[in-house]
């Protein structure tokens, strides 16, 4: 589970990100989304246009409690599966969808052809996300939220979803992170105390990212804490304490 409860996930889809033709904006995007409702990602799955595997990797998510947000494949040409495999996990037909191809046709008029209505094909049960670009929905189906790989209107669509579905998992400003620089000090070092922090604070997240000193003087660690916002600053109160007790200093 993530730190507020609900484990959220997402699938970011398409051949052009593995072979490098085009650079993921997405994630950013979304941990900014999440993170200003005081919720976060706990996955992230990057994947091609492999139907088997689309279809199996839904499976799995479908099989959890999960909220999972999905950007790509929703279109109509032949790379684009992502409706026809999240049909075949849930064992559902595709079917159109009465409302969606309405705003199609109301945005498109005569050149709502056959080609662009199969795009609101959707898993038999789906809701529309509405498209404020274009008209073109997404989909909703068992807490899964699928929409296009275009930033422009995928972010506004992840959006709408959060504050349609979900306002009540918001926690807006209750999540806090704290972080130190550790001058000097080595990982391997830190680890029994990081341990004893852990222990104490189980429903914190300890991180602990070691680097060569800006300084020039050796070593260092970067250590954080994130959570909650009492209990991170009481876990960062007795971190700062515990390094004082085994002489270390921080900034």
């Amino acid at each position: 589970m993530g730190l507020t409860g609900v484990r959220i996930g997402a699938l970011i889809i398409g051949d052009e990100l593995l072979t490098g033709r085009r650079q993921d904006q997405h994630l950013p995007a979304l941990i900014e989304i999440l993170a200003k409702r005081g919720l976060e990602l706990a996955w992230v799955r990057i994947l091609g246009d492999d139907p088997a595997l689309l279809t199996q990797t839904l499976q799995q998510t479908f099989a959890t409690d999960d909220i999972v947000l999905s950007f790509g494949g929703i279109g109509a040409t032949p790379d684009d599966r992502t409706r026809q495999c999240c049909a075949k996990a849930l064992a559902v037909p595709l079917q159109r969808h009465i409302d969606a191809q309405q705003a199609m046709q109301h945005h498109f008029g005569d050149r709502a052809d056959e080609q662009r209505l199969r795009m609101v094909d959707f898993p038999q049960g789906a809701a529309m996300i509405p498209n404020p670009v274009n008209k073109v929905a997404g989909f909703s189906i068992k807490d899964h939220h699928f929409v296009p790989g275009f930033p422009s209107m995928a972010w506004p669509m992840i959006e709408w979803v959060m504050d349609t579905y979900y306002v009540h998992i918001q926690q807006p400003g209750h999540i806090e992170q704290r972080t130190m620089r550790v001058i000097g000090a080595r990982e391997g070092d830190l680890i029994p105390l990081l341990e004893r922090l852990q222990g104490a604070y189980p429903q914190l997240r300890i991180s602990c990212l070691p680097s060569a000193s800006a300084q020039g003087c050796g070593f260092e660690v970067e250590l954080g804490v994130r959570g909650p916002n009492p209990l991170v600053a009481q876990a960062f109160a007795q971190l700062t304490d515990m390094l004082a007790e085994n002489g270390y200093n921080w900034e």
